[in-house]
């Protein structure tokens, strides 16, 4: 199991033995007094002399080292970036033969005054040291990044360790959270959790993912929603609730689905679509704000906040684009979605075979998603798309005077749909009725005809009007970090199984 036959593994190995042999414990203790990488360098200033500045005490992975004799010159990296050791052996005799046993990949700390080198670098000038973690095997080729996309994935551990990058991205995803939580909060939204495990798999239009409960002998589904229970917090006086949590989805994977994903979904009672997306704009923009502001500084009263995404620069400078799911329908697939021959007649025109045997709503969804969806791939703005057909929306309240239509929205940027919202739909017959309806020519995945006996007898009780959002967190740190790939922002994504990946085991999250 332990690379017994890696020659590098087994010269490791008896560095480590070394360690042992002359009183150190190769994995460490617990280090006192430490500060990061960030706070040393911040320590010096224009004053600090070459080698005489205050103390510093650091820990973090040797990234580079280079050896020349009487000195060494270490690079360490923490989670703030990286600093620079000096080992002098007029300073460190005693300990000399310690020092040369440090390697690449090795974990330690040192501690000494900071100062600089004669070209101006910070430096730590150590006057003591030690090591906090033997590394048996090396790291990436020579520091620089992980550059296989594949093993990044596959090996997640030596991609946040040798790419900076990817460790801001996760970091930056953390503070996203918190920020997200900290809006609400300032909102008087709460916290809640409902169960992954449902008797029934409600909410949302999906595959899921079957398990069974052996105690009870039944079977259970992964949630693909937390909708219905959130609702039923509603019934129960929870007027401002959200919950931040894993849906499962048995789906294909591709660059923006991962079977396994985070999602913000919320409820407010007494809003509506409008409100959802004032919620909505107002969230984001504050959060592409933050973004702007940690990557080139605080944007000016004037600026636009504007983010790279892939090879296109995102405005998210408040209002976002406004365009009825209607209009784009006439635009792009060029007649009215009302018009059921004329939509049929365009289908039959674009292949879709048995469209007789088809819902109307079902086919206007199709068009619209082969012709006019693309379409949103050209804005330079978030675009809300409202008012969609009322038959794809069973949970949906329908539009005053226009029953044909769903008070809902999708936001798409860059041609990604971001979210989704409602104003939501509480009156129990009709609920009832769009429960019970499997529109013709829709898959059996893509429909929402699962009655929930208990839901509408929450909704008996009676349910406020409503607004309801729900945000993909891995889709949103996508766009503000910009990675293009869902398996950026993902520590560990699903992948397909290959076997041994040039480590003792199988990475867990292979199929």
């Amino acid at each position: 199991m332990l690379q017994s036959d890696n020659p590098e593994f087994k010269f490791r190995l008896a560095r480590l033995e070394k360690w042992r042999a002359s009183g150190t414990d190769p994995f460490g203790t617990r280090l006192e007094a430490l500060i990061s990488a960030a706070a040393a360098r911040s320590l010096h200033t224009a004053d600090t002399p070459h080698d005489g500045g205050p103390s510093a005490k650091v820990a973090g992975r040797i990234t580079l080292l280079r050896d020349i004799g009487k000195l060494i010159f270490i690079t360490i990296s923490d989670w703030t970036g990286k600093i620079q050791i000096g080992l002098a052996k007029q300073f460190l005799a005693p300990r000399w033969d310690q020092a040369k046993l440090l390697e690449l990949g090795d974990i330690a700390w040192f501690a000494g005054k900071l100062g600089h080198t004669k070209t101006g670098e910070i430096t730590i000038w150590a006057d003591d040291f030690g090591l906090a973690s033997k590394a048996l095997l090396p790291p990436p080729e020579k520091f620089h990044g992980l550059a296989d996309t594949e093993a990044r994935y596959r090996q997640r551990y030596l991609d946040l360790a040798a790419n900076a990058d990817s460790l801001d991205v996760f970091l930056a995803r953390s503070r996203i959270m918190g920020s997200i939580r900290e809006f609400l909060a300032a909102r008087q939204f709460v916290e809640v959790e409902t169960p992954m495990m449902q008797a029934i798999p409600g909410g949302a239009a999906a595959r899921p993912f079957v398990t069974h409960h052996n105690a009870l002998d039944i079977e259970l589904f992964l949630r693909i929603s937390p909708e219905l229970f959130l609702k039923r917090l509603l019934v129960g006086g929870m007027e401002r609730v959200y919950e931040i949590n894993r849906n499962f989805r048995n789906e294909g994977i591709d660059t923006s689905h991962n079977p396994e994903f985070t999602m913000l979904e919320l409820y407010q009672a007494y809003s509506d679509l409008a409100g959802m997306m004032e919620l909505t704009e107002t969230l984001l923009a504050s959060l592409a704000a933050a973004r702007h502001a940690a990557v080139n500084g605080p944007a000016t009263t004037v600026d636009r906040v504007k983010l790279p995404y892939g090879e296109r620069i995102i405005d998210f400078t408040p209002p976002f684009q406004r365009i009825s799911y209607s209009d784009l329908f006439l635009e792009h697939v060029g007649v009215p979605m009302i018009d059921h021959a004329a939509v049929r007649q365009r289908a039959v025109e674009h292949g879709l075979a048995d469209v007789d045997k088809m819902d109307h709503d079902v086919v206007v969804g199709t068009l619209f998603e082969r012709l006019a969806e693309p379409k949103l791939h050209d804005y330079d703005q978030p675009v809300f798309v409202y008012d969609y057909p009322a038959g794809l929306c069973p949970l949906t309240k329908r539009k005053a005077g226009m029953p044909h239509l769903a008070e809902r929205f999708e936001l798409y940027i860059a041609g990604m749909e971001l979210a989704n919202a409602y104003t939501e739909l509480n009156d129990p017959f009709i609920q009832y009725e769009t429960f019970s309806a499997q529109l013709a020519g829709l898959r059996e995945e893509d429909s929402m005809a699962r009655r929930d006996h208990d839901f509408i007898a929450a909704l008996c009780h009676g349910m406020p009007p409503a607004g309801g959002l729900g945000i993909g967190i891995d889709r949103l740190v996508m766009v503000l970090t910009n990675r293009t790939s869902i398996r950026d922002v993902v520590l560990f994504p699903l992948l397909k199984s290959r076997g041994a990946t040039g480590t003792s085991a199988v990475p867990a999250q292979e199929t």
